[in-house]
């Protein structure tokens, strides 16, 4: 009888340190662009009645000598913001590459929090000026928190202005900071990005957070949230006016409201996304080409970094014992 290592949320975040995580997710991403690892779209089920959700499928296979399957099913939620919960709720699935028996469940809660802000780290380190010493994130919720952790890791910032919808989430944000990051709550969108060299947008809003007058040259922005067709957190102009980035054109192509809303304002063209961020790793596409250009990283979250993710935790995990084997 075989047997599963279940991974809890506490676990995941006990055995996925954001810094070997940024170093996996960016190892992922040279694998992806070097065609060893395979992440078909994502399936999201939407039900044609009213529901509090959606639901997502995203498979990836990896090939090579440490080959594996994964999958993530994950429920997106955006009420839970308002019951103190993370929006996203599922599980990550590791089988053996081999011979496809499932290995480990892990809580994808915690596994899309630290993953998504590490891609977000891996593009900050590609693309934001060195010397870059303010963040301004708009938002407050889990991925906000996932982000000053990430995003600190590969710069050092003297400042990071926090917003949310509510000032008191962002005064709440800043508290749990005390102490650790230099965090300081502000007002609105305007007031937590105008002058800052990086910016990280990680809500679920339908219309833009941002324009174009408030963003200065050479800045790079992560925009992290509004993954739908639907919907976008930066507007028409900021994304014309910007060098585009993403971690996979086709899932940019069917998903990202950010590219596809500029695309049908005619504000930018079919061929507006220079890279993905692999491309960029291994050298067969060009990065930044000024220090004044602004550069968007459109991040929307493949299955490849769940499945790096995943496997590092599992790993790690099976390492120092963490984590509930249950006969399977």
């Amino acid at each position: 009888m075989s047997e599963i290592l279940v991974l809890s949320a506490d676990d995941v975040r006990r055995s996925l340190p954001m810094r070997d995580c940024i170093a996996a997710i960016r190892d992922a991403l040279v694998d992806l662009a070097n065609a060893i690892v395979h992440n078909p779209l994502r399936m999201i089920a939407v039900a044609p009645f009213p529901s509090a959700g959606v639901l997502g499928l995203m498979p990836a296979i990896r090939g090579g000598d440490t080959p594996r399957f994964a999958l993530k099913e994950i429920c997106v939620v955006p009420a839970n913001h308002d019951l103190g919960l993370d929006s996203h709720q599922g599980s990550v699935l590791l089988h053996d590459g081999t011979t496809g028996e499932l290995r480990a469940v892990l809580n994808a809660s915690a596994i899309t929090a630290i993953r998504t802000a590490a891609v977000s780290a891996v593009a900050t380190d590609i693309f934001a000026a060195p010397n870059a010493s303010t963040l301004g994130i708009v938002g407050a919720g889990v991925q906000a928190h996932s982000h000053v952790e990430a995003l600190s890791a590969v710069r050092d910032f003297a400042e990071i202005r926090v917003c949310a919808r509510r000032r008191e989430h962002a005064d709440a944000f800043a508290v749990a900071w005390l102490g650790r990051a230099p965090v300081v709550a502000v007002a609105d969108p305007e007031a937590a990005v105008r002058g800052a060299q990086v910016i990280a947008t990680v809500t679920s809003s339908e219309t833009p957070v941002i324009e174009r007058a408030w963003v200065d040259d050479g800045t790079h922005i992560n925009a992290v949230g509004s993954s739908a067709r639907t919907r976008r957190e930066l507007d028409s102009a900021t994304i014309a006016a910007a060098a585009l980035f993403v971690d996979r054109r086709e899932s940019a192509v069917n998903e990202a409201g950010d590219y596809l809303l500029a695309l049908a304002d005619g504000a930018i063209g079919d061929d507006h996304i220079r890279a993905e961020l692999g491309e960029v790793l291994t050298g067969r596409a060009a990065g930044r080409a000024t220090d004044e250009e602004i550069t968007v990283f459109k991040s929307l979250g493949i299955a490849v970094e769940d499945l790096a993710a995943g496997e590092l935790a599992y790993r790690n995990a099976r390492a120092t014992g963490c984590g509930t084997r249950v006969p399977f």
